[in-house]
């Protein structure tokens, strides 16, 4: 098996059977480093080559581009199962829209995520309750969360344990500040509390991946900013249990419509992640299906690229940003055009590959649906059919 991130050419131990190859053998499950089976390499005649895997024993920062209805997110959930048959890792999945669901079948559990208030630092909640921080509310608003933390954690030891969104308001209604502003901040707690991801008393990071077993964040249907806030807390509650050697797993986050969590609150953990994750062993794969709307360091710092086909020359210019000095030719005109087909660069072995992803074993939820299949349109083909 050829292993995309590794520094050797092959993975002469590991099996083309499985998702992951620690778990083939167990005789030689010790011996074996952690690799994650995504498909097969597509030779020109469209046939399935040799099989090629991921390096899953090392941290790792990727993307995965692709156009609407290409693969990206299979893709992901892909690259998620074979996390979950790894040993010694802990996949955590972002999900925007409800399609990582499936994961169940693997092993893996889908939550409502809910996080503490105090995972979020004063300065960024200005941004998150779309206040200017200059302004009167905003000011007030980061000075509250400051004070709030600083005095629950010298009553506790713990500021995470104790700060709540009514302890905010009950702040912010006993500040020393005009009443306008206290009243426009503590419209936007209410507002905050409404979304339903804040508690004083939700899980660690480190209780919700611990075990290592698949984690689906389930954020369809959530505010944007409340998916941003989850983003932030668990992008940089996994960073710091690693740092604090608090966590005994290698994380991997999948973050699926990364675009929509780079420009806000999310923005600076998930740069933490791609600038300085490698250090602690947090890696980090940001799937889109809008490269350009990525910033460039998301290109820059990954030494795994996945490019699915894109067409919009926005996307092709953020793709262009991959080309390095071992690469013959621009990567747009190699990108393939068949679905579940990718163009993979791989920085560690400094080759570029054309694979084709393997079929999940898990349920995908990505699919557009289609009115022929629905019970409308079949029920009035009954209807048709019927002599009577």
């Amino acid at each position: 098996m050829h292993v995309l991130g590794r520094d050797s050419d092959s993975d002469d131990e590991a099996t083309s059977g499985g998702d992951a190859s620690p778990r083939a053998n167990d005789e030689t499950d010790g011996e074996r480093p952690p690799t994650v089976r995504v498909g097969a390499f597509l030779a020109r005649d469209g046939s399935a080559g040799a099989p090629v895997g991921v390096d899953a024993d090392g941290p790792h920062a990727g993307v995965v581009f692709g156009k609407r209805g290409t693969g990206k997110s299979y893709t992901l959930g892909v690259l998620a199962e074979g996390l979950a048959e790894a040993r010694g890792v802990a996949p955590v999945v972002v999900d925007p829209m409800g399609v990582f669901g499936g994961l169940r079948a693997g092993g893996g559990r889908v939550v409502e995520p809910r996080v503490r208030p105090a995972a979020i630092p004063p300065e960024a909640w200005p941004d998150l309750l779309d206040l200017d921080p200059a302004s009167g509310p905003g000011s007030l608003l980061w000075r509250v969360v400051a004070d709030a933390l600083d005095a629950a954690g010298e009553e506790s030891g713990s500021a995470d344990e104790s700060l709540s969104l009514a302890a905010l308001r009950d702040r912010v209604d006993a500040a020393d500040a005009p009443a306008a502003d206290r009243r426009a901040v503590a419209n936007h707690l209410r507002l905050a509390e409404s979304w339903g991801v804040f508690d004083a008393d939700a899980p660690s990071v480190i209780r919700l991946v611990g075990d290592g077993a698949p984690t689906v964040l389930d954020l369809a249907g959530a505010p944007e900013a409340a998916a941003a806030a989850v983003v932030r807390a668990v992008a940089r509650g996994l960073y710091d249990a690693r740092i604090d050697g608090d966590l005994d797993r290698l994380p991997w986050l999948l973050v699926d419509e990364a675009h929509a969590f780079f420009g806000g609150v999310a923005e600076p953990a998930l740069r933490t992640l791609l600038t300085r994750g490698r250090a602690p062993g947090v890696s980090l794969v940001c799937a889109t299906q809008r490269p350009g709307a990525l910033p460039s360091v998301a290109v820059s710092q990954s030494d795994l690229i996945v490019a699915h086909r894109l067409t919009a020359e926005r996307d092709l210019d953020r793709l262009a940003e991959a080309e390095a000095t071992y690469l013959a030719g621009d990567l747009a005109s190699r990108l393939p055009t068949g679905t579940g087909e990718a163009l993979v660069v791989d920085d560690a072995t400094e080759t570029a590959h054309t694979v084709r992803v393997r079929e999940r074993r898990t349920p995908h939820g990505g699919g557009s649906p289609r009115a022929s299949g629905t019970e409308a349109a079949t029920g009035a083909a009954a209807e048709t059919e019927d002599p009577r």
